[in-house]
């Protein structure tokens, strides 16, 4: 554990109330601000997050803040836990209550929408020599709130303060790893989540679990080619931030992506779709910076070009799932792995 530091959790969603629970549960002094008043208010009559998490009981060393100010006054590690479109205007609000030796931290995934950029890049726009780290990895917000076992990772330029996120949420339940390269962790997480709608609309049309095999393994393959187009790792991307959260929101029913896929393989209109899920589903809005990083690094991505296309209905499902099958047949790996057309 990393004594005498104080968290505040930005952000009072199913994700940020279970990181807040966690770091509370390990001993670390942690506020949780959310823009809801009366709800956080009930959270803390309740210990339960009615909306995001009824079932899980929250622990009484956590701290519930509706006031920005006071929820970053003396905190020395902020974790935000918004959804990407919100990022860049709560970087915006911390601003002036952050403290000079405060570090900033996200356990948000995808991008800045209209333009494609990274969440470090805002980050490091904004706050120019401030630590920054990323916390991502296959990981349900339910079953890490229940203590379930679970595995991140932390990404960090700053190995001292990815060493000390992790320290704060790691636990017997709960293992948190490191490591150093920013954009590979944060492409995963937004990535994975386009991939996740391609499998959920396969198991909606019940195409059978060798089509879903297929798609998770060539979904892959189109987040190495980019990731490595863009400078990440490979090795990132092999890891809990790539294949890891790809795997399980592929394949987990309580990822919201795999749930919107579900729907439109059954043949919801995708209005329907979202307003039924409750909650902000990021790979409505990632698809299109997925698309918009492809045609500028040249890469033919197809499946989450699939995925576009049917996400802004210009396909159907089934119409999609044609334009992939009737692909000419080619070696699996032409010119390597890495190549653009692999």
């Amino acid at each position: 554990m990393v004594e005498r530091l104080t968290l505040a959790v930005l952000g009072a969603g199913s994700w940020g109330t279970a990181l807040a629970a966690l770091a509370a549960r390990n001993q670390v002094p942690t506020r949780l601000w959310g823009r809801d008043a009366a709800a956080l208010k009930a959270m803390e009559q309740t210990r339960r997050n009615q909306r995001y998490l009824p079932d899980v009981e929250l622990p009484t060393e956590l701290v519930y803040e509706p006031d920005l100010a006071a929820a970053l006054r003396g905190a020395q590690l902020v974790l935000i836990v918004v959804p990407s479109h919100a990022f860049s205007s709560i970087l915006e609000e911390i601003q002036p209550y952050l403290e000079p030796d405060a570090r900033i931290s996200w356990a948000t995934k995808g991008f800045e929408p209209g333009t494609g950029r990274f969440l470090h890049e805002l980050v490091a726009e904004r706050f120019p020599g401030r630590a920054a780290a990323v916390v991502t990895g296959p990981s349900f917000a339910k079953e890490v709130a229940s203590g379930m076992p679970s595995a991140v990772t932390v990404h960090s330029d700053d190995d001292a303060f990815a060493h000390d996120m992790a320290l704060v949420l790691h636990a017997p339940n709960f293992r948190a790893y490191s490591g150093s390269d920013v954009l590979g962790a944060e492409l995963g997480g937004a990535m994975k989540n386009v991939l996740a709608v391609a499998t959920g609309v396969a198991d909606g049309m019940d195409l059978g679990l060798n089509a879903r095999a297929g798609l998770i393994t060539r979904g892959m393959n189109e987040m190495l080619r980019l990731g490595v187009a863009l400078g990440a790792r490979p090795e990132t991307l092999m890891g809990l931030a790539g294949l890891g959260d790809l795997v399980l929101t592929c394949t987990g029913d309580l990822s919201r992506n795999r749930r919107l896929g579900l729907a439109l393989g059954r043949g919801k209109a995708i209005d329907e779709a979202v307003r039924e899920i409750g909650q902000v589903v990021e790979s409505v809005l990632t698809a299109d910076e997925v698309a918009r990083l492809a045609a500028k690094h040249n890469l033919d991505l197809p499946i989450s070009s699939g995925v576009r296309a049917v996400l802004h209905g210009e396909v159907t499902p089934a119409e999609g799932l044609k334009m992939l099958m009737s692909r000419e047949q080619k070696p699996e790996y032409p010119k390597g792995l890495f190549s653009p057309a692999a």
